[in-house]
């Protein structure tokens, strides 16, 4: 038995038909349940717009527009806060609340006092979980008994090298404190993609590799156009793919290797079917790299700092630990570097399609929503044409 993952190649004229596309191909209808409400789970990994950083307007506009053409109902926008970005802000600025306007959709956010957390007992041991929360693992109650669809963008991370579906649990089921857990961070990850079998009915992931960062992720990246999309119902299996595609072993990345040896999913490349597009060949080149800011928490995690883990970051000093990445990432490189990169790609396709995705809606000349009689497989085709964006003469 093999996983299987569809990846494809789009472009910013006819991307939210290739999603729709690409969700027949990877079998979506196996992996969710129709009867069931469906989490959209976003990444905001930034509350700037970042190349490569976030969930893309035109993904998730892609997936809303598929799932409901499919008769999918009860989607529910979610996400949560770290201590170091804010999500209504990032929502905003990466015009992820005008898809969900165009939708009738709203976020949740998952820090808000009215949405419940819950003791969660898991049904099969932990790694680290427990032990990293003194036995007791909370968890935002509504997820129990929905699916869970993720919406991760094709980056590197300084901690875990790649980060996509699997990482992307870890800013929803987790609260404000995940970050204890980033000295015990690809066993968490394994934890976590077991919570996720035990509570959703259907996991989904779509990952936006149209722009993929490459070095420090997940924020302060060199974003390359690359127009992929990949999808798939096996967490492991879509990250394995997406690290090969960017030059990993995915075997050799510890997440990944620990998921497949409990068997929660595959990510040996030979193990797993890919439909759609030849990779054989692909390899970006990527490397994950380091800045002064994650090599102290390197330190701290793994480092000669380790004796004072506790003390730099489960005490009342812990808020210079805030301060300093918020100096350095907001502050200092996205003013000094940042925007000259943001600059150059809104003159890119995908950046002119963004700031599409940013008028207001009367404005707005493309991105539009299927008509309604319009079948899921017509939408596929692509017969109307108000779902592309108008080619440049």
């Amino acid at each position: 038995m093999k996983a299987k993952v569809g990846v494809i190649r789009t472009d910013p004229h006819t991307v939210l038909e290739d999603i729709h596309r690409l969700l027949d191909l990877a079998g979506i209808d196996d992996h969710l349940d129709q009867s069931a409400s469906t989490l959209l789970k976003i990444n905001i990994s930034w509350h700037f717009w970042y190349p490569a950083c976030s969930t893309t307007p035109w993904q998730l506009d892609g997936v809303v527009s598929s799932l409901r053409a499919r008769g999918y109902r009860g989607l529910i926008p979610a996400q949560n806060r770290t201590v170091v970005v804010d999500p209504r802000s990032g929502a905003r600025r990466n015009h992820l609340t005008s898809v969900l306007d165009k939708h009738n959709l709203t976020f949740v956010y998952l820090y808000d006092p009215s949405i419940e957390w819950i003791n969660y007992r898991p049904k099969h041991p932990m790694r680290v979980l427990d032990k990293v929360y003194g036995g007791r693992i909370d968890i935002p109650k509504m997820f129990i008994g929905k699916n869970a669809l993720h919406l991760p963008t094709l980056k590197t991370h300084v901690f875990t090298t790649i980060t996509g579906a699997m990482k992307n649990a870890f800013g929803g089921l987790l609260n404000d404190n995940r970050h204890w857990t980033h000295g015990v961070i690809h066993d968490t990850l394994v934890d976590l993609l077991q919570i996720q079998k035990e509570i959703h009915p259907g996991i989904f992931c779509l990952t936006d590799g149209t722009i993929a960062g490459n070095g420090a992720g997940p924020r302060i990246m060199e974003p390359h156009v690359k127009n992929y999309l990949l999808a798939s119902g096996d967490s492991v299996a879509i990250d394995a793919i997406a690290a090969k595609m960017m030059g990993f072993d995915p075997m050799k990345i510890r997440f990944l290797n620990l998921a497949h040896e409990q068997g929660l999913g595959f990510a040996r490349p030979e193990d797993i079917e890919i439909v759609g597009e030849d990779i054989r060949n692909v390899d970006f080149g990527f490397k994950s790299t380091d800045t002064i800011f994650s090599r102290g928490q390197k330190a701290i995690y793994w480092g000669p700092l380790k004796p004072f883990e506790h003390l730099l970051l489960r005490t009342p000093i812990v808020p210079w630990s805030y301060l300093a990445s918020r100096a350095f990432h907001d502050f200092f490189w996205y003013n000094v570097f940042g925007k000259t990169v943001v600059k150059k790609f809104l003159r890119t396709g995908w950046g002119r399609l963004f700031t599409e995705y940013g008028k207001p809606a009367t404005a707005r000349s493309t991105c539009q929503e299927p008509t309604k009689s319009l079948s899921h497989m017509d939408y596929a085709r692509g017969t109307n044409s108000k779902n592309t964006v108008m080619r440049e003469a």
